[in-house]
């Protein structure tokens, strides 16, 4: 899906001749030439000129005139403040990025109020709920064409805490991003016009936003330095990743780009993990598409095998279970665990009912504790995501207490589930029981 070029706009340069605030206006939207700019506007989100026409064009708002700016009238469209998440739900499945700016400097009545572009939401980078698919990971994938006929592949999602590294043949391409299932791709723009024919030319890549960056984001030496940063590690060798290097070179554009569209260091980010062809289940595109594990021929999520199986009670175990169809690993004993985990809840009884019935009534209405400690991170979670967590984490307590004799995995899921000691109890004084919707994203 290839991103429509905007109009273009009033150069930089006549800015001296427009009003103070279409003045500021076009300062923002010199950095985000190509991206949809929703500046905010007391309760309204604007767009002026170029975007208005497009967003007009694309999610049916009202296309407006209102004064005039250097001699010339203003277009403009806007969409309400407390809906923005329906607009931009429209513009991301059209597969369109938007820079939000909002207003962050006191009303003085001197000229307009300080703004500034916070984050920037796309199609790869999404971390509002409502955005997202509770089964399925928005992945942002970074291509890097090496030497020698080398890739390298470096993904995320901006929700998880994990960044996934790969080395590939330029004629593997098409098998990793099929098993990878990107929103959005990244690759150089100093790439021959041969290798970007070939990823251009890759059947699923069609469907998806694809971003050229500048050429010296690809660089090894400057991913290796992000990577240990990331991980305030000495040395990448404790996750195999040290000897790398065009997958490094892709993951320095891929952190590159994550910072600039989430506006900060993403803090949450503590692990790196390989994945190596000879690690994985060979299951080429043909066959996954005709096994229909997540799409059914005629491209619609059910029936499916991922659909009959997901029974999962939550979101975020339904896209594990996705992950485990997608790349399965050869290594058995990780699947063995598994079944010795279930077959020990469907023996043991608690409280005079299977475990595992009692378990699943345990986990019905846990939050998306993932995405919202992602949020937190980024300094983006809303009060009543707060308020959910915290009684998601009252709950864990109670999972924590799985019959630990029953399976040595169970152990050690049981430990994995203990929440921070006294976590829920400062939050729950902290936030409000019902804090308003409207109540400002925490700082």
């Amino acid at each position: 899906m290839f991103k429509e070029k905007n109009k273009s706009e009033t150069p930089p340069e006549d800015a001296e001749k427009h009003t103070p605030m279409m003045a500021q206006y076009f300062g923002l939207k010199a950095d985000y030439p190509d991206t949809l700019l929703f500046y905010r506007m007391g309760d309204f989100y604007e767009l002026f000129y170029g975007d208005a026409e497009k967003a007009a064009r694309l999610i049916n708002i009202t296309l407006t005139q209102r004064g005039q700016s250097a001699g010339q009238p203003v277009m403009m469209a806007g969409v309400p403040f407390h809906s923005v998440d329906t607009y931009l739900a429209r513009l991301i499945k059209l597969g369109e990025s938007v820079a939000i700016c909002e207003q962050v400097g006191e009303v003085t009545g001197k000229g307009p109020v300080e703004r500034k572009v916070v984050r920037v939401v796309t199609p790869g980078t999404l971390t509002d709920m409502e955005l997202l698919s509770d089964k399925t990971e928005s992945m942002l994938l970074a291509v890097h064409q090496g030497p020698r006929n080398t890739c390298g592949l470096a993904w995320l999602s901006v929700t998880q805490g994990e960044v996934h590294l790969a080395e590939c043949v330029p004629e593997a391409l098409a098998e990793w991003v099929a098993r990878i299932g990107p929103g959005e791709l990244l690759f150089s723009a100093g790439a021959t016009p041969a290798f970007e024919a070939r990823l251009r030319a890759i059947p699923s890549v069609s469907a998806l936003s694809i971003s050229a960056r500048p050429d010296w984001q690809f660089d090894p030496a400057l991913g290796e330095r992000k990577l240990l940063e990331q991980l305030k590690a000495a040395t990448l060798a404790s996750w195999q990743a040290q000897d790398l290097p065009q997958a490094h070179a892709a993951a320095s554009a891929l952190l590159n780009y994550c910072e600039h569209t989430q506006g900060r260091a993403l803090t949450h980010l503590h692990s790196v993990r390989v994945q190596r062809n000879d690690e994985l289940i060979d299951l080429p595109q043909t066959t996954r598409r005709n096994l229909e594990l997540t799409q059914t021929l005629r491209g619609e999520e059910k029936p499916t095998l991922f659909s009959l199986l997901d029974t999962c009670m939550t979101g975020m175990g339904s896209r594990l279970l996705k992950s485990w169809l997608l790349a399965p690993r050869r290594e058995r004993s990780e699947a063995q665990q598994r079944h010795n985990a279930i077959a020990a809840l469907h023996s043991a009884t608690t409280h005079g009912e299977p475990a595992w019935r009692r378990l699943r009534e345990q986990l019905k209405g846990s939050t998306d504790v993932e995405r919202i400690t992602a949020r937190m991170a980024l300094r983006q979670v809303r009060p009543r995501e707060l308020v959910a967590l915290t009684q998601t984490l009252q709950k864990s307590e109670l999972l924590a207490q799985i019959p630990r004799a029953l399976e040595p995995y169970l152990t050690h899921i049981s430990e994995q589930l203990q929440p921070p000691a006294g976590c829920a109890e400062l939050l729950s004084r902290a936030i409000a029981p019902s804090p308003p919707c409207w109540c400002a994203t925490a700082a």
